[in-house]
């Protein structure tokens, strides 16, 4: 491929990602996908995968095209594979192969097993060109949390805290209401609105009795899960009013009530067993709001992709200090006067 038809793959490509984006938090456990469609320099047809069990992004972004007469001469740019199984849906390679595209632009392959390359291989055996791995790396974050799940058996995993300016997450008491400001809070509300799952551990729980809703934001509010071992957090807290699906953890018993699931696991091996049931359960993303016990239990059995962190201003002068852990600073932002910091493992 030449230099200038690379950089058109590119500029089509990233595109395609910025529709993608626009089904984050409505698609899970399903990738986030984006589809244009290009004929003679001109994009004649877009569209992204809006929510599960809905059209796929190729499907979306063939039926915006007017014209489907230019099909036979157009090239799509898609973020990932074309689909070549039924699922919710129809395969969508047999769509494109149906309207005789003449070429079709692919950033990452899909490592699903029912897909596996097998969409590739069916367009190209129907005479279509296809090319891969534009902007591949860029596709492979995009979809962190689809890879993760597909390729780890686990959700994709972020830790979150916010520490004072002297390092505490907490005051003596484990309260740690409030460290951060509002705006940096009004951000935990959107993140909530983007991930499958949110986790909080009992003494959390406890202490803070948070809701683990999505009220500052505009967005579906996730799966709650609270780590209970036996079963000690009262009934009257927050986390089992009853109005959002709530997994309760814990080594005694599995019970199911409306909006609650009592589900048990090994004690031996609680965190791996947990994190491997809610893959079981199809959550691709999980959010770690704390406490420091539990954030900790996750960093040193290397249970993460990502954390953030809050930096406040203030000081407690004393109180339970925040999680220690190595990892790759990738950015730094004012959030309000707050700093946040944002790693990746290394």
């Amino acid at each position: 491929m030449n230099q200038a038809n690379h950089q058109k793959d590119a500029l089509y490509m990233q595109r395609a990602f910025f529709l993608a984006q626009l089904g984050g938090g409505s698609v899970s456990p399903n990738p986030m996908v984006g589809a244009v469609i290009v004929h003679n320099d001109r994009i004649i047809g877009e569209g992204w995968h809006k929510a599960y069990g809905g059209p796929h992004a190729e499907v979306n972004a063939i039926n915006a095209v007017a014209d489907k007469s230019l099909l036979p001469e157009s090239t799509l740019y898609v973020t990932l594979e074309p689909c070549n199984h039924f699922g919710k849906t129809p395969p969508c390679s047999d769509l494109v192969i149906s309207h005789k595209l003449k070429k079709v632009v692919v950033s990452n392959l899909d490592t699903n097993p029912l897909v596996g390359g097998e969409g590739i291989r069916k367009m190209r055996n129907a005479g279509i060109e296809v090319v891969t791995g534009i902007l591949d790396a860029a596709g492979r974050n995009l979809n962190r949390r689809f890879f993760t799940y597909i390729e780890k058996g686990r959700p994709y995993v972020i830790l979150k805290w916010a520490e004072t300016a002297d390092g505490f997450i907490a005051r003596e008491n484990y309260s740690s209401k409030w460290i951060s400001n509002a705006l940096s809070r009004q951000l935990v509300h959107k993140w909530r609105s983007e991930e499958d799952a949110v986790l909080v551990g009992a003494k959390t729980a406890a202490h803070d009795n948070p809701s683990l809703n999505v009220r500052d934001w505009s967005g579906r509010n996730p799966v709650r899960v609270v780590t209970d071992r036996f079963l000690r957090l009262p009934s009257n807290l927050n986390l089992f009013d009853g109005t959002q699906p709530t997994i309760r953890y814990n080594v005694l018993k599995n019970e199911e009530h409306p909006n609650l699931t009592l589900a048990r696991i090994d004690e031996e091996n609680f965190l791996t067993s947990m994190v491997e049931d809610l893959h079981k359960k199809k959550i691709q993303s999980l959010f770690v709001e704390g406490g420091t016990f539990t954030l900790n239990q996750f960093i040193e059995n290397n249970l993460w992709d990502e954390i953030r962190v809050f930096k406040s201003p203030a000081t407690f002068g004393k109180g339970i200090p925040g999680p220690k852990f190595n990892g790759v600073l990738t950015d730094e932002e004012n959030i309000g006067g707050d700093r946040l910091f944002r790693y990746l493992r290394g």
